[in-house]
């Protein structure tokens, strides 16, 4: 059976595979459409076992924000080339979108394979890393930020003792501020008192060995020790950081100046980065 050029772009509108591979699957299939549709995906799957142990060290961060969660998702590929690519980028907010119509909280064979139908068209290997879902409940809201193509994405939540506060323009500029700060400032941990005790441990010996050799006295080298902790600790952990825009108070301290504007109680509850490419951070 003759394949015509209109059978060609019939398939490939339906599929968005290339023109060779429509025209070749049509010719396998004595032009039959279902049945080349149904090669091509056959195709598509031997391509993605191909593709497999291909490294993904470039990628993309997608954020989405509702009123009662907030969703970060992590898709990698390959090349910088496919992660600005458009079909990329309208692939991870799919993604979230699904995410967030279905309450999907964790990656499935669904979202995997919306990623595997678009590795049949772009012919590179992807992976679907993460889905990190952060409920929001009531009195809750979250502020995002997304850096550049989605190079980083950055969700923070916050509590409120008045809904209204969510909708407060002090608030609101706050929120967004806290966003930019965990983007600028990568925080390690959420405060100190979430820290690891043993990274604590850890750090308390190396600033003990380091103030042992001012050959000060015990008192004085268990205050350098402290101070050094003290001081290690508000560069890592969010609540402790000075503010992006005011170093002169904490990222608590800013929280409790807001709060008293605003006349409520604002309080950051949680916070989540990904850098694209890599591990998240979470509180």
């Amino acid at each position: 059976m003759a394949v015509t050029a209109e059978d060609v772009k019939r398939l490939r509108d339906a599929t968005g595979a290339g023109m060779m591979d429509c025209k070749k699957a049509l010719m396998k299939s004595d032009g039959d459409f279902d049945a080349a549709n149904k090669f091509l995906k056959e195709m598509g799957l031997a391509a993605i076992a191909k593709r497999q142990d291909r490294a993904t060290n470039n990628g993309r961060v997608f954020v989405r924000v509702t009123d009662d969660k907030a969703v970060i998702v992590q898709i990698s590929c390959e090349t910088d080339f496919v992660a600005g690519n458009a079909q990329f980028a309208e692939l991870g907010e799919n993604v979230c979108t699904v995410v967030v119509e279905k309450g999907y909280t964790e990656i499935n064979d669904e979202l995997n394979g919306m990623v595997n139908e678009l590795i049949t068209v772009i012919k590179e290997n992807m992976t679907l890393k993460q889905v990190v879902v952060l409920p929001l409940g009531e009195n809750e809201f979250a502020s995002s930020y997304v850096h550049g193509e989605g190079s980083l994405g950055v969700v923070v939540t916050f509590k409120t003792d008045k809904a209204s506060l969510a909708n407060d323009e002090v608030v609101k500029e706050f929120a967004n501020d806290c966003a930019l700060h965990v983007a600028a400032f990568t925080p390690s941990y959420f405060t100190s008192s979430s820290v690891d005790p043993a990274y604590v441990a850890d750090q308390t010996e190396i600033f003990t060995a380091q103030a042992a050799l001012l050959d000060k006295p015990a008192k004085v080298v268990e205050g350098i020790v402290k101070g050094k902790l003290s001081k290690h600790l508000a560069e890592i952990c969010f609540l402790q950081q000075k503010f992006v825009k005011d170093d002169s108070v904490s990222v608590e301290q800013k929280a409790k100046e807001v709060s008293k504007t605003a006349g409520g109680k604002i309080e950051i509850s949680n916070f989540t980065y990904i850098l694209a490419g890599s591990a998240s951070c979470e509180a």
